[in-house]
């Protein structure tokens, strides 16, 4: 089993500075924005690669209710969504969202309180859980608010080769012997019920493997995925068959992110992916050898300095995402082309030096656009979101934070 495929490239907008230049004219900066035509294209190159399985849209990647209720109108392959945090899937279930899967594992009282809530009012939200502690207190919630809780298991899907660990540690049920005690534990209690198995391989989905100038590290990573697939594969496989077999009724089986659904469809025991990266596309998915797509979401700081040849500073800028600290974190000028960073300064709090080639001009107060590293964590910096089609701001909508939510 191979995780290079031929990529799947639908057609992408092309967009240059003076494109956006001339939308955000007039707009107060910094702001951040979506471009609705490449947001289209992204959505429709996950249904081709779909392939016909449902997709779970993972929330945190989008961060905007009225984004969320676009991609559902838009399109019928999505269906449901995979939250981050209880308290956010009691917020959206309350808003009319159903089907709601909560990737992450919490006993916060007052969260599961407001789950249960929406599970009076007949809203499906379903709890990761990955030990029995977890079992145990969500059960005794569940009794006292008089509701049965949903669960789902969440199997880990990370590799371990000889003096390397290749995954994300997430969970500790990691094989057919700890995911059978764990479903057999959820099955003792009346307060909670088995729903489904989420196998997410994150090493996989998670991790560019075809990154320009670094053709040697590309390609290790490409051989240990070819690895790990057909070990966590046949794992998460071999747990459905056993709880199945063992009597236990698996409502879905969730696999995959925005950078596996080549690898993920292949297993007959998934029966649905999950994606929401590849809807914004922030400069972390890049370089697949898989797929490609479209830069659908970015933010524009405003020109602010010009403090000597070649560099120009802009307002505010350090949207920094999560994960290892290092250069792939920062977000990235990205129009006009050619224009970089400086090393001892990178993206600040309050300013973002940038050089800039010969062939480019900038006033006081023009537009600088960038990327960031992640999609929905850019949310987190802006109240609202532009959205831009045929050159024009259509709409602005809000974002978690613009709606006042904050979860994590």
């Amino acid at each position: 089993m191979s995780c290079v495929v031929n990529p799947v490239v639908p057609h992408q907008p092309v967009r240059d500075y003076a494109y956006y230049r001339a939308a955000l004219a007039g707009q107060t900066l910094p702001a951040a924005f979506v471009d609705l035509d490449s947001f289209s294209a992204n959505l429709e190159a996950l249904k081709i690669r779909a392939a016909g399985l449902p997709v779970r849209l993972v929330t945190k990647s989008v961060r905007s209710m009225s984004m969320i209720r676009s991609i559902f109108t838009a399109a019928p392959f999505m269906q449901g969504l995979l939250c981050y945090s209880p308290a956010e899937a009691a917020w959206l279930a309350s808003e009319g969202f159903d089907d709601i899967v909560v990737a992450y594992p919490s006993v916060e009282p007052a969260h599961l309180h407001a789950v249960a809530a929406q599970l009076r009012e007949g809203r499906s939200i379903t709890l990761m859980v990955d030990c029995i502690e977890q079992v145990s207190i969500i059960d005794t919630l569940a009794k006292a608010e008089g509701v049965v809780f949903p669960l789902s298991i969440d199997l880990d899907m990370s590799s371990s080769f000889p003096g390397i660990y290749f995954g994300v540690h997430r969970s500790p049920v990691r094989n057919v012997t700890t995911a059978l005690a764990l479903a057999n534990e959820i099955s003792c209690r009346s307060g909670v019920r088995l729903d489904g198995l989420m196998g997410y391989e994150g090493q996989i989905a998670g991790l560019m493997d075809a990154v320009p100038g670094e053709a040697v590290r590309s390609a290790i990573i490409r051989y240990l995925k070819r690895r790990s697939i057909r070990e966590v594969t046949a794992r998460r496989e071999n747990v459905v068959k056993a709880l199945t077999g063992a009597g236990h009724c698996l409502r879905f089986v969730n696999g995959g992110g925005t950078g596996s659904f080549e690898s993920t469809r292949i297993d007959t025991s998934v029966t649905e992916l999950a994606a929401g990266s590849g809807l914004y596309v922030p400069t972390l998915f890049d370089h697949y050898a898989a797929f490609k797509a479209a830069p659908a979401a970015g933010f524009a700081l405003p020109v602010t300095r010009t403090p000597k040849r070649n560099v120009i500073t802009c307002a505010g800028g350090g949207y920094i995402a999560s994960g290892p600290a290092g250069k792939s974190r920062l977000p990235q000028p990205w129009l006009p082309a050619g224009c970089t960073l400086i090393d001892e300064e990178a993206a600040g709090e309050v300013q973002t030096p940038v050089c800039h080639p010969d062939s480019v001009a900038f006033g006081i107060g023009d537009p600088m656009l960038f990327r960031h590293a992640k999609a929905g964590e850019l949310c987190e910096r802006f109240n609202e979101l532009l959205l831009i089609k045929d050159g024009h701001i259509v709409d602005r909508v809000t974002t978690y934070r613009g709606d006042g939510k904050s979860f994590l």
